[in-house]
């Protein structure tokens, strides 16, 4: 873990009071002037203690759903779903998992290769419209093909997770559920700290006291390095100085891992994912809507550094990731408590998952043109003060010690896989889509 930084810092405002002769008080003035500052002091605390209470529990945010709502897609419960989820957890392995945000972009490549290779394998996730909850249900079909029934329910529903270990005695689990996106950030804060906090303690909570005690893998971000300038960005860096809420939730998970890990025993990898891109990816990334906005002849905003200088992002094609996750997975050594107790110390482990090459945005821009034969209509603007980061850089020595990782596909094969995908699924024709549906 980083060292946490202590940032002191007074400002020194001077004083030059003048000199004066006060009258003397009586007394019960002064206990009257006690009595109205603590009066005022209560009420102020009372005030801002209901502000807290609406904003975190009474206005849920609405890309996330509530524990109840979540359940209103499917029900689950019954001789039928535990048929379900006993017959997807079925293993050849020894190894069953559960993969949180199943039908999201990483978790369903990662479902689908834990699935082929023999591993049982359930999925969970809650569908929500952060992004199109159609290409979510196009991904589930895909689960559905694979032998992976993902049960529709949110990571925050307590009574769901403890149902769901009670069927299923899992080895592992693969959590990929969050709240995604750095600049949704500032539209809707409060569904970063339902998923990616509130959500990640629930998850825990259930893996502590389960018995017995699943090992943990998570997709934590390179959003963590936030303002850092050393490059490549190593997991011995920094990470207490994130650039947006997105990134301060990631760094708090990876705090709240290290606590469980440190109480209760539980085995726990975090994976630092750097932009990770390719088929059956997430329409908020610039590559995807990037390829959209170019094909519909729509103009494009990239984004400069000051003074010009050259965006960059260390791009991950998915199968790289998807690798990299099982290898974590693999190498994970079994949680050490037992009825949420420990009984000693368990592997704690974090690591960057990234192509080890930056890009310019530019470049990005100019394969896809040549990939969609189409000339963008660029808009070049400053970049804003949303949380975004100039470039990212990943070290990936750790990664490759500890699991063999060594990602294989550079951005112009990868782009190229992507654009196929895109322009099947979204053709419209029969064959178009059967192909989409055979790309993974």
């Amino acid at each position: 873990m980083s060292q946490q930084k202590t940032i002191s810092h007074i400002d020194n405002l001077p004083s030059t009071p003048g000199k004066f002769k006060t009258e003397k008080s009586p007394p019960y003035i002064h206990r009257l002037r006690v009595h109205s500052a603590i009066s005022r002091l209560t009420l102020w605390s009372f005030l801002f203690l209901i502000f807290i209470i609406c904003f975190f529990f009474l206005s849920p945010p609405s890309s996330s759903v509530s524990p109840r709502r979540a359940l209103g897609g499917d029900s689950w419960g019954g001789h039928n779903w535990e048929k379900k989820v006993s017959r997807s957890a079925q293993t050849q392995t020894g190894i069953t998992v559960l993969v949180t945000g199943a039908a999201g972009f990483v978790g369903t490549h990662v479902s689908v290769a834990l699935k082929r290779r023999g591993d049982g394998v359930l999925g969970l996730d809650n569908f929500n419209d952060y992004y199109d909850p159609q290409l979510k249900r196009a991904r589930r079909k895909l689960l559905d093909r694979a032998g992976v029934f993902v049960v529709e329910g949110d990571i925050n529903d307590s009574e769901l997770l403890r149902k769901l270990f009670d069927v299923v005695a899992f080895t592992h689990v693969m959590h990929l559920a969050a709240q995604a996106g750095v600049r949704y950030a500032m539209q809707n804060p409060g569904s970063y700290v339902h998923s990616n906090i509130a959500g990640f303690v629930n998850l825990l909570e259930a893996c502590k006291s389960a018995n017995p005690q699943p090992a943990i893998v998570w997709a934590s971000s390179s959003s963590v390095y936030g303002l850092n300038s050393k490059i490549p960005f190593s997991e011995k860096d920094r990470t207490d100085h994130p650039a947006s809420l997105y990134a301060a939730t990631k760094k708090a998970g990876e705090e709240i891992a290290h606590t469980y890990n440190h109480i209760y025993g539980l085995s726990i990898t975090g994976l630092r994912f750097f932009t990770v891109y390719g088929p059956w990816g997430r329409p908020d990334m610039a590559y995807f809507f990037f390829t959209r906005d170019i094909l519909k002849r729509r103009p494009i905003t990239i984004y400069e550094a000051p003074d010009h200088g050259t965006v960059a992002r260390d791009f991950t094609y998915i199968d790289d990731i998807v690798k990299g996750c099982l290898g974590a997975l693999d190498t994970a050594k079994k949680s050490t408590g037992s009825g949420g107790k420990k009984r000693k110390p368990a592997q704690l482990r974090i690591f960057n998952l990234g192509n080890t090459s930056p890009v310019p945005v530019s470049e990005l821009v100019s394969i896809l043109e040549k990939l969609l034969k189409v000339k963008a209509k660029k808009k070049i603007l400053p970049m804003p003060r949303n949380g975004d980061v100039k470039f990212t850089h990943a070290n990936i020595s750790l990664a490759h010690k500890e699991f063999g990782y060594k990602p294989t596909t550079n951005l112009r094969t990868g782009l190229e896989k992507f654009v196929n995908w895109y322009q099947d699924y979204y053709s419209g024709s029969k064959k178009g889509i059967a192909r989409a549906f055979s790309n993974i």
